[in-house]
This record gives structure tokens, sequence and C-alpha cells, in this order.
């Protein structure tokens, strides 16, 4: 839509607030809003001011000026307020020189679309997430100086099988949730108004189903989108199931690793590029794919330790990323092999349809951030036409002694991520998609913010483990 129409959308639907929406750097939509009297054809372009120095990872205190500057095409009524009111996602701009501000992710995810046309390998980058999540009855948390704690509950979960007071039974065991049909998937209808306010919203939805794990582990698939619209709609797809789940009186995590012994919540994310319409990773080499196609797996396994500090970017991540759960920690591609941290999907041999699926990611992550980083590695590995060696069919899982070993492996704490991200990261400078200065403010509010304070503080278990020594 353009500016205009946005306004003529907004008098047709009797709107009386305006929302501006925008993303953190770590990746949690932020909002203020204003009255319908206020937002002009001019806001367009001159933005709305807010203080920066409030938003985690921005400006200090004494340059904290920001303007947020909606995007016309991202305007939708909001389905979770009472009054009627426009929802707008917005880009920053520093007030004083009018630049888009370097460390807004979408900013940066949309300097990683322009890089990849100016590159001319392709015009276009489709993404398209999975992102798993939980749908829980209860939790409740704290952390203090003489207690910690967390306590999740859910109806549907397998430890509640001998709960007394109206339980009717069909929980789903652990890691036997996939696919079960109600009574034992409990929540069909929830994930179906999900997907209802996700239509209405201008998202495609291919299918939702449980997932896995047991208490109410889902999953709803989008159709695939460029980059950057691909991260607004994932952004607003977490706004619907959280507060869909609000209105059954329930709450959603996309932690990555919120049980102890079931399966973790990924974002098994599928990627292509696409030029004057034809689709570039469809060709004649292994599993129906192009040489570009593996060129650019080449570079996505090549850079997968420090792609991890922004794919996988919480402490939690790591939990999730560990053999025995079908995590993909394996750093092998393979066609069908879900064992492989990169997988050519077989569904379909229509050329339009080929794109690789990489599965580490998980949905803790910024997407404007990650699907930026993932797409300029994949180049680097075209420009430098990196081979990322023999697909390996075999069920990475089982593999034992030097056969297992010769096989590279996600790393295995967030502290790993950014040793690594800070020993290779020049890949993600090019075409100034991000900057210096934004890398070290990632590393160092993920060291600062989360690192150390887990650091610190005694684990629970801990307690388990050494009361009595």
């Amino acid at each position: 839509m353009t500016p205009k129409e946005v306004l003529e959308f907004a008098k047709k639907n009797k709107v009386e607030m305006v929302d501006f929406k925008f993303v953190d750097f770590p990746g949690v939509w932020q909002h203020f809003a204003t009255p319908i009297g206020e937002f002009t054809e001019k806001t367009f372009e001159e933005g709305s001011g807010f203080d920066g120095s409030s938003i985690r990872g921005w400006q200090a205190i004494n340059d904290s000026d920001m303007l947020a500057v909606p995007d016309p095409d991202t305007a939708i009524m909001d389905p979770f307020t009472k009054i009627p009111t426009l929802s707008v996602v917005c880009n920053i701009k520093d007030p004083v020189t009018k630049e888009l501000y370097s460390k807004d992710p979408r900013t940066i995810a949309q300097k990683a679309e322009a890089y990849l046309k100016s590159t001319g390998i392709g015009e276009t980058s489709y993404f398209g997430p999975e992102a798993e999540f939980f749908i829980f009855d209860a939790v409740r948390f704290d952390q203090n100086a003489q207690s910690g704690y967390y306590f999740i509950d859910s109806d549907e979960g397998v430890w509640n099988s001998g709960k007394e007071g109206g339980n009717l039974g069909y929980k789903p065991r652990h890691k036997e949730g996939y696919f079960p049909v109600p009574p034992t998937d409990s929540q069909e209808d929830i994930r179906a108004e999900m997907v209802r306010e996700m239509e209405k919203a201008g998202i495609i939805v291919e299918k939702e189903h449980h997932e896995v794990a047991t208490a109410g582990q889902a999953e709803i698939d989008m159709r695939f989108s460029p980059l950057t619209k691909m991260a607004d709609q994932l952004m607003l797809y977490k706004y619907i199931c959280k507060n869909v789940a609000k209105r059954y009186g329930k709450t959603v995590t996309f932690m990555p690793k919120p049980l102890f012994g079931d399966n973790g919540s990924g974002m098994h994310t599928h990627q292509s590029i696409w030029k004057k319409g034809k689709p570039l990773f469809a060709g004649n080499e292994y599993a129906g794919v192009s040489q570009m196609c593996l060129y650019y797996i080449g570079g996505i396994l090549k850079h997968s330790h420090a792609l991890a500090a922004l794919t996988n970017p919480t402490t939690n991540s790591y939990k999730r990323l560990t053999p025995g759960f079908e995590a993909p920690v394996n750093l092998a591609y393979s066609s069908r092999n879900r064992s492989a941290s990169i997988r050519i999907p077989m569904y379909s041999e229509n050329p339009k349809a080929k794109r690789i699926e990489v599965r580490f990611p998980d949905p803790s992550c910024n997407p404007y951030l990650a699907f930026s980083a993932m797409l300029l590695a994949g180049l680097d590995g075209i420009e430098n036409k990196i081979d990322p060696g023999d697909p390996i069919e075999k069920d990475l899982y089982d593999l034992k002694g030097t056969e297992a070993a010769q096989i590279r492996t996600m790393p295995g704490s967030l502290d790993e991520a950014l040793a690594a991200l800070e020993a290779d990261h020049a890949f993600l400078l090019k075409g100034g998609v991000f900057t210096e200065e934004t890398l070290t403010t990632w590393m160092e509010y993920k060291k600062n913010k989360e690192i150390d304070p887990m650091r610190l503080r005694p684990h629970p278990y801990e307690f388990f483990l050494y009361y009595d020594l």
C-alpha cells in the first residue's frame, strides 16, 4: 500500500489508534501508539520520535533521540486491541542525519537484500522458517539471592498422567507427540485460531500440527517470502501465537529447550535465491540442485560456528543442540536425511520447489539478523566457490568412533559461538550489511547481559549434586 492507501484503509476500518512496532536488538517487538489524528502521510517520511537509550543494545543516553518510520506495506488491523488499531512496522532513523540506524535489525535485513542484488548473483532471497513453540497452561519462575526455580505445567504433559481430579488421560508420551489426533492432541482448536488470525493478517499458512514433544509442542508453517518480509511475518507470527494462547488462558514460549528430557523447539529455515523469476538452486547436481546451491551450502557449513551466535543466540539454545533429541548438531548436508544440519527437501521435482533447509537455527533468534547472516554466509560460499564436500546419507546420530569424529559439530555453548563470531565475521561486513560496531555490541550484550549473569548464579541442580559435599 501507499501512504495514501493506508490512510484510506484506516478510515474504512474506523481506526482510532495507530500502533508503531519495531524490533529491538535481541529480537522482541516494541511499540508505542498515537491517536489517528496524529497520523498523516508525512508520518511515513518524518517518522515519530522516541527514546532509543531505553531499547536494549541501542543508543547511549547522551545520544538517544530516534525516529520510528512506518513502512506502509506492513499496515494491518491489530487483531488483539479493544479499540480499532492500525498496526505498522517501522524502520529506525537518526533524527539528525536522517540515515537508517545501523543497529536496527530490520535495516540490516534490507541491506542484506540490497547486497544480494549488488552482487549480480540473484535478485530475491526467499526464506521459509518452521518455528516450533510450546503452549503451556502455566509457568512460574524466579531468581534471587537465596532461591531460584522455574515451574511449568500443562494438562497435556505426560507428567500429569497420574494427576487426581478430572484427569481423562490421553497425554502424549515423551517424543511421541508428532501427529496424534484429538483427544491426545488437545490443542487443535487453539492452533486453528492462530492460523485464522495469521491469514486475516495476510500470512499464507501451509499447515499446522502438534510437534514431537509432550505438553503442547506445536508448529505452524508459513509460505516462503522474501527475506525482510518473512522476518516481519515471523515477528507477527509470534505476536499472534502468544496472544491467541492468552485468549485461552494459556501461554506460549519460543524458548529452544524449556523441558528437560524431551525435544526442544527448532526453526528449520528453508532458503533459496531467484533471479528474473527463475530459481537458481535447481540444477543437475546432487539431489537436483545447482552448483551454485552447493557452493551456498558450503558457505553455510564453513561459517556455521559464527552463524550460531546469531541463529542460536541464547544460552538455552545449547540445551537443545545436544545429541539424542533429533537436534541437528552434525555439520553435513544430505537429501531427505534429517540427521544432517542441512537437508535438501525432495517432496517435489518442480524446479521452483528446489531449496535447502538449514536445520540448526532456533526461534529464539532475531529473524532479521539470522536470515541476513545465513544469506551472507551462503553468498560467501558462492563468491568463493566453497566446496561443501560429499553428502552424507547415513544416520549421523548412529555414527561412532573415527567416522563420527570426522564430522564437525555445532558449538556446545553460546560462549563458543561468540568466540567463533569474533574470529570469523568478515563475510558479515560485506556491503555494509553488518558493521563492526553492531557485531561488537551484539557480542558484548550477550556476554554482559546473558552469559555472565547465568554464570554467576547457582543452578538448582548444583544443590542436588553438591550440597552434601
